[in-house]
């Protein structure tokens, strides 16, 4: 199975020459690691940086330059920085072409769950909400079961929602699937995961073609 930036690796495969790309904490936050070099991409932060480029060398990190989750990042030539009304506008406005966004579930029909546990302190909403409503392309990085081995793909969401039908394509440390509103579309199974491993793993309708091919990294 992949790591976080194993996921990441893989999902950077999805980002196309002149995309605008929103990136979310935690896992996303790695996709700008594993671009194509051959190609022209602009990352955006919600905190207001238009850009980004791969997290910086040890000693070389700036503590002014940082992403909506508060990491030091590097900015690559051109790059610039703006309030969060701008940033947002830019959102709102659909000028971003993928959004990338961790999650704690996703529900076969693709609702989202990323913000809230009840009973539990949180810094706050962020960005996700206004992501999620403005955009129509939204990959899903995350791992495919939590701490308790409990499935984090489920037939309906039990935490608070994000936003309803929304997510298009997940991709985690065993799989990459495509949600259709019907179910998980299987896609691609990761280097060494069986498909009744990852049937095993998926509480939420799992839809299984007869071949499933190994993803390439």
């Amino acid at each position: 199975m992949l790591d976080k930036n194993g996921i990441a690796q893989r999902i950077a495969k999805e980002v196309k020459d002149g995309f605008y790309v929103n990136l979310g904490i935690g896992i996303p936050t790695l996709v700008a690691n594993f671009v194509r070099e051959d190609i022209s991409v602009e990352f955006q932060s919600e905190n207001g940086v238009l850009g980004m480029g791969p997290f910086p060398y040890e000693g070389e990190e700036d503590p002014d330059v940082i992403n909506a989750g508060k990491q030091t990042i590097t900015t690559l030539p051109g790059a610039s920085f703006f309030d969060s009304a701008t940033s947002f506008a830019m959102i709102r406005g659909q000028h971003v072409h993928l959004t990338i966004l961790g999650a704690m579930e996703v529900a076969e029909n693709g609702d989202i769950a990323n913000w809230k546990i009840p009973g539990r302190m949180v810094k706050g909403m962020g960005g996700a909400m206004d992501l999620v409503a403005s955009a129509e392309n939204i990959i899903v990085a995350m791992m495919h079961t939590n701490k308790a081995g409990k499935s984090k793909l489920l037939k309906r969401c039990t935490l608070p929602l994000t936003g309803v039908g929304c997510v298009k394509k997940v991709v985690t440390n065993l799989a990459v699937m495509e949600v259709k509103g019907d179910g998980f579309h299987l896609l691609e199974r990761a280097p060494g995961v069986t498909v009744e491993e990852i049937k095993k793993a998926t509480e939420g309708n799992l839809i299984i073609p007869q071949e499933v091919p190994e993803m390439a990294l």
